[in-house]
């Protein structure tokens, strides 16, 4: 039972946002299946005095009369009408009608019969047995319930229903697996994989470093993704305090309280960059950084950028992740002062040649292998379930 030519429904973030494992495997399945991706169905009750968040609710309405959106081929995007009000019993039992019957018209409508079901979001656990799905997969790609913006007792609870409703449970670091096999012993590691090529267009000596960033001196220290409570901007402020001579770049949307980093005329925000463009901003980096605060979520943490560092060539240091340490191309660094030491390192032991090497280790990575691995999981899967069927 080869797991192409089928239909998928997925549950996962709104793929407007920055790219994420997400919009990678679904790309990847969607080669070989059909797709139907959900834009989120609300993962926290959102703030009505919030910017972002009036502009996110204004976008969504915005797209409800749309209906699925072919992206690509043989891939749809469609945004559910849902209360966003996940706390809330009554809005779920109402969302859990709503959604049941539109996904059933779509489903006529693209000619679904029958289906896969999976999930990147714990909370969508409420539909599941609801929707006439041949198997159930849950996704994790995170410890949900220890981000600070996410009630934590609803999604940890959630998440936990899900794990033991899901036929299969596939986990993007090994922390977290072993987590989630307490609650389904068909738990299995998914770590992230990378655009190989993409990324590896950085070691192209005649790329062309974008312009906001080739008029900062180098030696250019590197960061890019989400700027948020996790990442140690105190680390990097200390860091350059103590070395004027270092250019700090931040690339990514700004959600957080940056005012540690006031005044310090060697630290840039650059803000979100489109995702195709990181290559070329490698390209200028001399570092690359993963700066986060080391906390219980981070032993669950398995970052995207460091494959897509190392498939640039560059080198990286990094607060100690478990996921991380397991990369020996990466030196791991605890506190400004190891930080200070592993940054001074890279920089003067780089070379072309130690960046060829590095991205050569990642060109086995490729989020095909990734997804390839899963698939054929979720066929043995499958066929167990339809031989057990049969005794």
């Amino acid at each position: 039972m080869a797991l192409a030519g089928d239909n998928i429904i997925c549950f996962a973030k709104d793929r407007g946002e920055h790219p994420t494992s997400n919009h990678h495997v679904m790309i990847e399945l969607a080669k070989r299946n059909r797709v139907l991706w959900l834009n989120s169905v609300a993962t926290r009750t959102p703030d009505f005095t919030s910017g972002r968040d009036l502009r996110k609710i204004a976008r969504k309405v915005a797209s409800l009369g749309r209906g699925p959106v072919k992206v690509r081929e043989n891939l749809w995007v469609w945004t559910p009408l849902v209360l966003p009000f996940p706390r809330s019993r009554i809005a779920r039992l109402l969302n859990r009608q709503i959604l049941t019957g539109a996904l059933r018209a779509l489903r006529w409508r693209l000619g679904f019969d029958e289906f896969q079901l999976w999930l990147f979001l714990p909370n969508a656990v409420d539909y599941v047995g609801s929707l006439g799905e041949s198997v159930v997969v849950y996704y994790c790609v995170d410890e949900w319930s220890m981000f600070s913006y996410i009630e934590e007792s609803f999604m940890a609870d959630a998440d936990r229903r899900l794990c033991r409703r899901a036929d299969v449970v596939f986990a993007t670091c090994h922390g977290l697996a072993e987590r989630k096999r307490e609650l389904n012993p068909e738990t299995h590691v998914a770590t992230h994989g990378v655009d190989h090529e993409l990324f590896a267009a950085a070691l192209d000596q005649d790329a062309v470093i974008p312009t906001d960033l080739a008029k900062i001196e180098s030696p250019r220290i590197g960061f890019y993704g989400t700027v948020q409570d996790w990442v140690d901007l105190e680390l990097i402020a200390e860091l350059a305090r103590r070395r004027r001579d270092w250019q700090f770049v931040l690339i990514g949307q700004v959600l957080c309280d940056v005012s540690p980093l006031e005044g310090l005329e060697n630290v840039h925000l650059f803000g979100r960059r489109e995702h195709a463009s990181l290559p070329a901003y490698c390209r200028g980096f001399d570092v690359a950084l993963i700066p986060y605060v080391m906390s219980e979520r981070m032993s669950t943490v398995n970052p995207i950028k460091l494959r897509e560092y190392l498939s640039a060539g560059l080198p990286v240091v990094s607060s100690p992740l478990p996921e991380v340490a397991r990369y020996p191309e990466c030196a791991i660094a605890s506190g400004a002062d190891e930080f200070e030491t592993a940054i001074a390192a890279a920089i003067d032991s780089d070379s072309a040649s130690e960046r060829r090497r590095r991205s050569e280790t990642m060109s086995s990575e490729t989020w095909a292998a990734k997804v390839a691995a899963v698939r054929q999981t979720v066929e043995r899967v499958m066929t167990e379930r339809t031989e057990g069927a049969r005794v």
